[in-house]
């Protein structure tokens, strides 16, 4: 985990990690355009631009207490921890996207790399012996064995 912002930002983080693998959701924001999005205060991209962050919540009254101002026409979508964790976390590290974690009605939050949220992910699931239906991998194992290699 990088070390970045303070002890809340980091507690947001872990309880998160905790919370979505407990109830096996996470939650974001979306509107007709899209998901919520911000701009990373810590990365920037090969043109010295901010890295782009979608934002994810593991309450979805958290995630409703944003959509003011910039999300205010934002309205709350579930998405399943597998599918968070084949899917769109696997997308971001793709796309080059970090994952904005717990951010506050002040744009304020943990910013992840997708390949580390994955993995402190997969070992809060390991610790608590949890199953997952996985489509893209054939157990925990293999997706820790593959976010691990992709992430040297």
């Amino acid at each position: 985990m990088e070390q970045q912002g303070s002890d809340l930002i980091k507690n947001r983080y872990k309880r998160f990690i905790q919370t979505v693998c407990k109830t096996d959701v996470v939650y974001a924001l979306q509107n007709q355009d899209g998901f919520a999005t911000s701009a990373s205060a810590h990365y920037e991209n090969e043109q010295g631009r901010p890295v782009d962050i979608l934002c994810f919540w593991a309450e979805g009254e958290r995630a409703k207490s944003c959509t003011i101002n910039h999300w205010a026409n934002y309205i709350i979508t579930e998405i399943a921890l597998v599918d968070f964790i084949e899917n769109w976390g696997v997308g971001m590290e793709n796309d080059g996207i970090l994952a904005g974690i717990g951010f506050d009605q002040n744009m304020f939050g943990y910013e992840a790399k997708p390949l580390d949220l994955i993995l402190d992910l997969v070992a809060k699931i390991k610790a608590t012996n949890k199953e997952l239906p996985f489509q893209k991998f054939k157990n925990i194992a293999d997706l820790e064995e593959q976010a691990k290699e992709a992430n040297k």
